[in-house]
């Protein structure tokens, strides 16, 4: 496995974006986005995970900027989009239309997209939804939103990681526990300013105790300390899209396949992702027959485990051959 990703192990070095803008998307929703790499190169769309974890400087280092004209954006709610955290008009749906409407506002005809988590999620349902818009994708920890994916999230995760389920519970009042999804939405809706961070902050600290192969101290510090406005948009977003199957209606995402069956593809998956467990990748992969599909043996959910991240980056270097 290691072998086959000796063309460039690590990310770019740091770059800043050539363009940025704002981008209105109906009366409430503002579209943060930004643009790197080559003005004239190949188009490429970055999907952020969550939903609500929005866009980081990292995440424009996946791409060669001598080749890809990368654009990368924050979803509606999240990052530097506003109103922040906000859950109105806020579906699947609106999420894929935003996606042409930026692709139209800075003239791509067509374009790979790269998502991990909650961005293969939408990825897939963009792509499915406009294939002749998408030349490949490139996706990572595979999330498909089916009930028993949910469920694992909120309680499954926890017969590896008792430590970190214990807090997320009880952070809950003992009579709270039965629905842990309903209980935490309601806070994260419904509460005062101060217990909406704090639900924020559990759930996000939940998370992230569980999205490395090797525990990860600083991580889970840094979401449990922040409780802020982007913390809670993480949280908010992601117990809304869960607590809705993510807009996904009753067909699912694997039902649409074969809506992008000849499109060359990349699955990246860690052995050891507890966030999106491998059987989601492998579903994937075997529905669609025309992506290749890379397990990652030392690797848990996060786009930067070493394993994980020079795969995503091997991938771009392959798709510099698209026709």
């Amino acid at each position: 496995m290691e072998g086959a990703f000796r063309v460039r192990q690590e990310l770019y070095p740091p770059i800043e974006p050539y363009a940025a803008g704002r981008l209105a998307l109906d009366d409430l929703h503002t579209m943060y986005w930004e643009q790197c790499g080559a003005p004239e190169g190949a188009p490429l769309l970055f999907l952020h995970g969550g939903p609500g974890a929005g866009i980081t400087p990292t995440h424009r280092r996946f791409f060669d900027p001598r080749h890809y004209r990368a654009v990368l954006y924050d979803q509606r709610g999240a990052g530097k989009s506003t109103p922040v955290a906000s859950i109105v008009d806020n579906t699947t749906p609106h999420l894929v239309d935003d996606i042409e409407k930026l692709r139209e506002h800075l003239g791509i005809e067509r374009w790979v997209v790269f998502g991990g988590s909650w961005g293969s999620t939408l990825a897939l349902a963009y792509a499915m939804a406009h294939p002749d818009r998408v030349r490949a994708l490139v996706l990572r920890g595979i999330f498909l939103c089916r009930p028993r994916e949910v469920d694992w999230f909120l309680h499954g995760m926890g017969r590896i990681f008792p430590e970190a389920y214990r807090g997320f519970t009880e952070f809950l009042p003992a009579e709270e526990r039965g629905d842990l999804l309903e209980s935490y939405y309601r806070r994260l809706t419904t509460g005062g300013t101060q217990v909406q961070r704090a639900a924020a902050a559990s759930w996000a600290g939940y998370e992230a105790a569980c999205s490395t192969l090797k525990p990860n101290a600083d991580a889970v510090k840094g979401v449990r300390d922040g409780r802020t406005a982007l913390a809670l948009a993480l949280a908010r977003l992601e117990a809304h899209y869960l607590k809705h199957g993510a807009f996904l209606g009753p067909a699912g995402l694997l039902d649409g396949i074969d809506r992008i069956r000849d499109k060359p593809g990349v699955i990246v998956q860690g052995r050891y992702d507890m966030v999106c467990p491998i059987e989601s990748a492998d579903a994937l992969a075997r529905a669609w027959p025309n992506a290749a599909f890379r397990v990652v043996d030392n690797a848990g959910h996060s786009a930067l485990e070493p394993g994980i991240r020079a795969a995503l980056v091997a991938a771009m270097e392959e798709f510099k051959g698209l026709d």
